[in-house]
């Protein structure tokens, strides 16, 4: 008789949708925008380096769907939106579980960074696409900027939503 025998992962449980997790979502998004915002806005410009401009992309976005496209609306969309609900989705509901799935568990510090490399993709190769906008925007100063400002977003949320559960459990 031959028995086969496969490796099985734990089941991955998602976050709760309460307000607990929404509010995870909300601290963490902050802190993680306020970082991105810092780098690409403050520090890099004082660097030497290009000056990140989110609230435009998402304006050029908003512009080519027909809707209303003005600064507020630009911010609106790059703070609320993506920064507060958006990417902290991203990450609990999508990334992560799957990272748990695939690979198990491991250091939070390797998936975050990973999870920050990959919202570069999708929002200067993708988006900047959907705004009509150049394909990675000709890969230009600005376009590693928002490198280190996707993954230094992804660690910092990540960072923060550890930090949270942490004094939670103590």
């Amino acid at each position: 008789m031959t028995m086969t025998t496969s490796e099985t992962r734990p089941a991955v449980s998602l976050p709760a949708l309460n307000f607990n997790t929404l509010g995870l979502m909300f601290i963490s998004g902050f802190f993680a925008t306020i970082a991105f915002d810092f780098w690409g806005q403050i520090l890099s410009p004082g660097l030497g380096f290009a000056n990140l401009s989110p609230h435009g992309l998402a304006q050029s976005l908003l512009g080519s769907l027909g809707l209303p496209n003005n600064a507020f609306a630009g911010y609106f969309v790059h703070f609320y939106v993506v920064g507060l609900i958006g990417y902290p989705l991203g990450w609990m509901f999508i990334f992560a579980p799957l990272w748990q799935r695939v690979v198990g568990d491991t250091h939070w510090f390797v998936p975050s960074a990973i999870y920050g490399f990959g919202l570069w993709i999708f929002a200067i190769g993708g988006i900047t696409s959907l705004a009509g906008l150049p394909f990675f925007l000709n890969f230009t100063g600005i376009v590693w900027v928002a490198l280190v400002g996707h993954v230094l977003y992804g660690i910092v949320l990540v960072a923060m939503l550890k930090l949270i559960e942490r004094q939670n459990a103590a």
